[in-house]
């Protein structure tokens, strides 16, 4: 067995470092909750594994250990850099994608991202969650369903997005609220409202997750889309985001690996002055976009 640097790594090496995987391992062995007991026996088996496999320095696992603390010390109730790490690391999709299964035609899942916030403003149907910021509005409507067809009356829909110069409104420091909102679906399982046009924008790069993606020349940059958060009796919630087809950034690459190809739909742009669906008056452009979404069961076998 060689490293990178083509030294040998003896038998006597090899086995001294496996005692220590064995040794840390059997130190779990009396956790009275089974799942835990396994995953932290596998952790600490792939940790070691890789430890072992890049011949990690000391000097390395120190520089680890301050990326870590830096990122705990930019955390705050407005801010996870953790979740970042997380994102662009792609471990918050594999999560999903394990988490998920595909059942029959329901939604598919993506990252549920560092900037949702509870308790978001409630809006009716037809209302408008952009609060005033900055871009250009844009009609959103669907319908909610299971997955045999039946339309889901009262399933809570949580949208929230950027604006359009990139921002959430928790980014700023004044408590602003705009950009999110939550609203119910009819009796038909209908929801209707309006939003900004989603326009792509970089994840917070101006912390330690920024500076590792600059060190290996990764952008920060994320497609644009429109988060949903859907939830109803029964059925399995929906975290997941509306893409914009035509996006070049979708053909750049989505810095936290969130785009599917059955998220992306069309916005029709629309001239000024055209009439609105709800009968706004609207002074310059506006877009119009259709997402259905489909809930999975709780459990299904």
């Amino acid at each position: 067995m060689t490293t990178g640097t083509s030294t040998e790594i003896t038998a006597e090496q090899t086995a001294r470092e496996q005692a220590l995987v064995d040794e840390v391992a059997a130190s779990f062995e009396k956790a009275a909750n089974p799942r835990l007991k396994q995953l932290l026996q596998s952790l600490v088996r792939h940790l070691h594994a890789y430890v072992r496999d890049v011949r990690l320095t000391q000097d390395e696992w120190e520089t680890a250990i301050r990326f870590l603390t830096d990122a705990g010390h930019i955390t705050d109730d407005k801010r996870q850099e953790f979740i970042l790490l997380s994102d662009v690391l792609g471990i918050s999709m594999q999560t999903i994608a394990v988490s998920n299964e595909a059942v029959a035609d329901a939604t598919e899942a993506t990252v549920f991202g560092p900037f949702f916030v509870e308790d978001a403003p409630h809006i009716e149907q037809c209302g408008d969650i952009g609060g005033g910021a900055p871009g250009t509005p844009c009609w959103v409507e669907g319908t909610v369903r299971d997955t045999m067809g039946t339309p889901l009356p009262g399933a809570r829909i949580e949208v929230w997005e950027a604006d359009d110069e990139g921002l959430y409104d928790v980014q700023h420091s004044d408590g602003r609220v705009y950009g999110r909102a939550h609203l119910y679906s009819d009796d038909q399982g209908r929801f209707r409202f309006w939003a900004l046009q989603p326009t792509p924008y970089p994840i917070p790069h101006d912390g330690p997750v920024g500076a590792l993606l600059a060190a290996v020349g990764r952008s920060p940059m994320r497609a644009a889309h429109l988060h949903f958060m859907v939830t109803h009796p029964e059925h399995r919630t929906l975290v997941t985001h509306l893409f914009v087809d035509g996006d070049p950034q979708l053909e750049t690459g989505d810095s936290v690996f969130g785009v599917k190809e059955s998220l992306v739909k069309r916005f029709e742009p629309q001239k000024a002055g055209t009439p609105t669906p709800d009968g706004r008056a609207l002074e310059g452009p506006w877009s119009h976009t259709k997402f259905d979404i489909v809930l999975a069961p709780e459990r299904h076998s």
